[in-house]
């Protein structure tokens, strides 16, 4: 694998020459986030600094694609590989496989994601600042399951484990 300072440069290049699918495929492979249920990139509007938003987009059971800021290079690059990793899991839970039809469930174990890194363990750690977000917006899901029903008790071990995180991040 490539150091940080050779997948920024490379990233950087990308940028440049205005080639921002290239760039995101490149961080797909170099950190092994793929699934066959995986459609490909596509671009919405630019991004700004307090909101980057990337989607998976595509019927669940269907392919999905990952929908990208136009300038999302133009961001720290281990926060875009996490938002890319966070959207690769909804690619998963959409497939055929396992059709996950809770928003709740599927936003749940994105965040989760973003947090341990279980699934895709080459992504980086974001910042500080933005793995507590990750964490609270983890959190927040949780709370909009439903209160003591399947799903919260499924993930109750889970949940501790975040509350834990958020502590050890606080000190």
């Amino acid at each position: 694998m490539k150091s940080k300072s050779e997948i920024v440069q490379i990233l950087q290049s990308y940028h440049e020459l205005g080639q921002t699918e290239a760039a995101a495929l490149f961080l797909l492979e170099e950190f092994d986030i793929k699934h066959p249920n995986f459609k490909g990139i596509k671009f919405r509007e630019k991004a700004e600094p307090s909101f980057i938003l990337f989607t998976a987009e595509g019927e669940i059971g269907d392919p999905q694609i990952i929908r990208i800021p136009e300038n999302a290079f133009e961001f720290p690059f281990e926060l875009i590989i996490n938002l890319l990793a966070h959207e690769m899991i909804h690619v998963i839970q959409k497939s055929p496989d396992y059709k996950i039809q809770d928003r709740n469930e599927r936003e749940w174990q994105a965040y989760c994601e973003m947090c341990f890194h279980e699934i895709f363990p080459k992504v980086p750690n974001a910042s500080k600042k933005q793995r507590l977000f990750f964490a609270n917006k983890a959190l927040e899901y949780y709370n909009r399951m439903e209160k003591d029903g399947k799903l919260q008790k499924k993930y109750s071990s889970q949940k501790l484990e975040i509350e834990q995180f958020i502590k050890n991040l606080e000190k």
